[in-house]
C-alpha cells in the first residue's frame, strides 16, 4: 500500500502593491532553510525621570526580526534539458533568481530617471519612491509585512562564462508593525492578523502549575 507523501510547502516573499493590494510578484525559496532565527526587542517606556509606574508598561509591539540563509542551485534546471528554464540557466546561471531578490532593494530605473528629470527642471520637492509592500510567508500562520534590512550573497560556484550556479543568500528582515505603518496602511491589517494568531496559539499551550515550579504559590 502506497503512503501519500505530505505536500512540501515553501517559504518565500510576496510583493504587493500597497495601494491596490494586488500581488506583483511571488518569490518562493528553492529550498527551505534548516534554521530560521527570530529576535524580539521589547518596546517599553524610556522615562528618564525614573517613574516607577512605567516599569511594566509596553508602548507597542516588540521590534521583531527574522534571519535566514537561502540556498540557490542551478543543478536541477541544468539536469533537465526539457525544462523551460534550462535555456535561461545555461545562458545566465542563477543570476535571474538572484536579481529577483536584489531588485526588491532598488527603486526602479524609470523612477531614477524621473527623479533626475525633476531635479533638472528645478523641482523643489522630490518624493522618495514607495516600494512594494513585502510580505514574508512562512506557513499560513506566519504572513507578516517586513522590510529587508540586510542582504548578502555568497556566490560559490561558476560556469565557464562566470555565471554563478550556486549561491547562499543571507537575508535579514524587520517586521513592520502598526507602529511602523500606522493603522490605516494595508500592511497593518496583515500584521494585526499575525499578532492575533500568536495570541490564539498562546492559548493552546499547556498551562503550568506552581508545583512544577517547586513553590506553593506567590509569596505575599
Amino acid at each position: 500500500m502506497l503512503t501519500a507523501t505530505p505536500k512540501l510547502i515553501k517559504g518565500g516573499l510576496v510583493l504587493v502593491d500597497p495601494d491596490s493590494g494586488q500581488p506583483l510578484r511571488i518569490i518562493s525559496l528553492q529550498y527551505n532553510p534548516e534554521t530560521l532565527t527570530r529576535s524580539l526587542q521589547v518596546q517599553g517606556t524610556e522615562n528618564s525621570a525614573g517613574d516607577r509606574s512605567d516599569a511594566l508598561r509596553l508602548v507597542g509591539p516588540p521590534i521583531e526580526t527574522y534571519k535566514l540563509d537561502a540556498e540557490i542551485d542551478a543543478t536541477d534546471q541544468l539536469a533537465d534539458p526539457d525544462s523551460g528554464s534550462n535555456a535561461t540557466t545555461v545562458e545566465f546561471g542563477i543570476q535571474p533568481q538572484l536579481a529577483v531578490l536584489e531588485t526588491i532593494l532598488y527603486p526602479t530605473s524609470d523612477h531614477l530617471k524621473q527623479l533626475d528629470s525633476m531635479a533638472s527642471s528645478g523641482s523643489l520637492e522630490i518624493t522618495p519612491t514607495q516600494a512594494p509592500l513585502t510580505l514574508f510567508v512562512w506557513s499560513k500562520t506566519r504572513i507578516v509585512p517586513v522590510r529587508i534590512t540586510e542582504f548578502s550573497i555568497e556566490e560559490q560556484f561558476f560556469d565557464p562564462n562566470l555565471n554563478p550556479i550556486r549561491a547562499k543568500v543571507n537575508l535579514s528582515m524587520r517586521v513592520l508593525s502598526v507602529n511602523d505603518l500606522g493603522f490605516r496602511h494595508r500592511g497593518s491589517s496583515i500584521y494585526m492578523l499575525y499578532q492575533q494568531q500568536k495570541e490564539q496559539l498562546a492559548r493552546k499551550a499547556t498551562q503550568g502549575s506552581f508545583s512544577i515550579l517547586g513553590i506553593g504559590g506567590i509569596p505575599s
